[in-house]
């Protein structure tokens, strides 16, 4: 009886060991990558969702984009009843202004300028996942949960850039 409580002893010490040391060896490799949660951008003054660029902090990105189109349709417009989701569409300064876009899916955020725009942070909401793509003349944050979809299709090949949100 005393050996087999040695034994067992023995062993839940080793498989002690075993799994802290595992866990210690993944957790500083994962530390500082795109599993660690977005730092906020900072409220500095005026609208929660407008802010000046240059007073920005820097955060992380979530997806990595990829220079091919989803095989999906082009975003219709929000219908007006989901409008408390939707901010209104900016009118971008010569300075550029920094636009937050909430929807149900998740919020991205966009620096838009005269005749450009970047990405400045994507998060999805819980239960979400997010894509992004990129051209020269277009950024789109799609956020998916089973067979929904939201985006937030930000273009400004033809005029100043623009933000549509379309559920599909």
């Amino acid at each position: 009886m005393r050996r087999g409580l040695i034994h067992v002893l023995a062993w839940t010490l080793a498989t002690g060991a075993a799994v802290t040391l595992s866990w210690w060896g993944v957790h500083t490799v994962m530390a500082g990558t795109a599993y660690d949660p977005p730092r906020a951008l900072p409220i500095t003054s005026g609208d929660a969702t407008t802010q000046e660029s240059k007073s920005l902090a820097s955060s992380t990105a979530r997806a990595t984009p990829s220079s091919e189109p989803p095989p999906t349709p082009t975003p219709r417009a929000t219908p007006s009843a989901s409008a408390s989701t939707q901010a209104p569409s900016p009118s971008p300064t010569a300075s550029g202004r920094v636009k937050s876009y909430d929807t149900e899916g998740g919020r991205a955020v966009f620096d838009l300028g005269e005749a450009s725009a970047t990405l400045v942070s994507a998060s999805p909401a819980a239960g979400w996942s997010m894509q992004v793509w990129k051209t020269e003349t277009w950024i789109r944050v799609e956020f998916a949960q089973g067979a929904d979809r939201v985006s937030v299709f930000c273009t400004w090949h033809d005029s100043a850039p623009r933000v549509d949100i379309g559920t599909y």
